[in-house]
């Protein structure tokens, strides 16, 4: 197996992983800081960015979390096919569910656009001293920046979460936050 098929089954099967400028900025931003070495990810889904992180470096370890059970069993089957299953540790539960206590000093957010503030309260205190957080999704496909009103009132509401996060982290007074427009939007927060 290749990351190829892994990317792709999520078309086939539209599953979403990080487009490729978002994960390649993520990965290299990894390989830049060979300090991180203990990674948490909200949101497997089938396993991509976790074996993306995973295959950086051999003192990389990924905690990931998934809710989903077909999206589980599929990670868990990737995961072995890359040899992975000694560095990669897949939590079947809901992530505001989990108890932790390791320290991380990357955590990846990638799962449910409407909990990004319950998820970053929730695991910023297992941040490293150096740790660095990372949010995906926050141009949303371009609606988060969008002027006009949205049609759909469930996508207006998630909209305006994204939006509500994306006010949480440039206000937050214990962390400061750099936005890009690489992918589908990426934040990369550390403590002040």
């Amino acid at each position: 197996m290749v990351i190829k098929d892994l990317e792709d089954y999520a078309k086939e099967n539209h599953v979403p992983i990080m487009e490729h400028d978002g994960i390649e900025f993520l990965t290299n931003y990894i390989k830049e800081h060979e300090e991180i070495k203990n990674i948490l990810e909200i949101g497997c889904a089938i396993g991509y960015s976790a074996i993306r992180m995973a295959i950086i470096r051999d003192d990389i370890h990924v905690t990931t979390i998934e809710r989903d059970q077909e999206r589980y069993l599929k990670a868990i089957e990737n995961v072995k096919a890359f040899h992975l299953d000694d560095r990669i540790t897949i939590l079947f539960q809901d992530a505001l569910e989990v108890e932790l206590d390791d320290k991380y000093d990357l955590i990846f957010i990638d799962a449910a656009k409407s909990q990004y503030i319950k998820f970053f309260e929730k695991f910023t205190p297992l941040l490293s001293v150096n740790g660095v957080v990372f949010s995906d999704n926050l141009l949303f496909h371009g609606y988060t920046k969008q002027k006009e009103r949205i049609e759909s009132k469930n996508l207006r509401q998630l909209v305006q979460k994204i939006r509500k996060y994306i006010a949480y982290l440039e206000e937050n007074p214990d962390y400061i936050t750099k936005f890009y427009k690489i992918g589908d939007g990426i934040a990369v927060t550390k403590r002040r």
